[in-house]
C-alpha cells in the first residue's frame, strides 16, 4: 500500500517501498517516490523536462547533473517520458531574425458561418509564414501568429489569409518588441 511521506521534492507517494514499514535494508531511491499532483509528473521528471527544453542537446549525464541522479536514471525517465507522450521530440530553437524573418504580427480571422477547426487548420497549415494557430474565444474565430521577411511580405501573406473561402475578414497586429518568449518549460517548483 502506498504511503505519503514529506520529502525534499515535496509531498510524496512512496509506491510498494518496504524501507518504510522497517521489511528491508534498501533505502528509497529518487525512482521510489511521486509526487501527487494532477499532473502524473514527480518533481524530477519536471526538472528533467526543464533542463531538456532549454538545452535539447543535453546528454543524460549533463540532465543528470543537474537533477542529482546518474545517467542510466535520467534515461529511463526520459525513456518513460517519450512512451507517455510528455516528450514529443527534441528540437532547436531558432533566432527568427537570423533567418531573415524581420515582421511579427498576430492575425486575427473572423469566419463565415460555421467553420470547423478542422478546415481552418488544414487551410493555414500550408502557410510556411504561419509559426502558429489557434481557435479562440470571443469575436475572432482563428488568431495565427505570422513570420514574415518585412512588411511587404506581411502584406501579401494577411492579402492571401484573407482570400480564404472562410474567411470574411482580418484584423492584423503587428509586434514591435518580442518581450518575453519561453520554450516550453515546466515551471520551477515554488518556495
Amino acid at each position: 500500500m502506498p504511503l505519503l511521506v514529506n520529502h525534499p521534492f515535496g509531498l510524496v507517494r512512496v509506491a510498494e517501498c518496504h524501507y518504510f514499514a522497517g521489511c528491508t535494508n534498501r533505502a528509497p531511491t529518487r525512482d521510489d517516490v511521486t509526487v501527487t499532483d494532477d499532473s502524473g509528473l514527480d518533481a524530477l521528471d519536471t526538472a528533467i523536462l526543464r533542463v531538456l527544453a532549454l538545452d535539447a542537446r543535453a546528454t543524460f549525464a549533463q540532465v543528470g547533473e543537474h537533477v542529482s541522479l546518474s545517467a542510466p536514471a535520467v534515461k529511463r525517465r526520459v525513456d518513460r517520458l517519450r512512451e507517455r507522450g510528455v516528450i514529443r521530440g527534441f528540437t532547436v530553437r531558432l533566432d527568427p531574425a537570423a533567418m531573415g524573418w524581420q515582421t511579427e504580427a498576430f492575425v486575427e480571422l473572423f469566419c463565415q458561418g460555421s467553420t470547423s477547426p478542422a478546415t481552418m487548420r488544414s487551410a493555414v497549415e500550408h502557410y510556411p509564414e504561419v509559426v502558429a494557430a489557434s481557435t479562440v474565444t470571443g469575436d475572432v474565430d482563428l488568431m495565427v501568429q505570422v513570420r514574415a521577411r518585412d512588411m511587404r511580405h506581411l502584406e501579401r501573406v494577411v492579402e492571401r489569409l484573407a482570400a480564404e473561402p472562410f474567411v470574411a475578414r482580418t484584423r492584423s497586429t503587428v509586434v514591435l518588441s518580442a518581450l518575453v518568449r519561453r520554450p516550453d518549460v515546466p515551471p520551477a517548483p515554488e518556495g
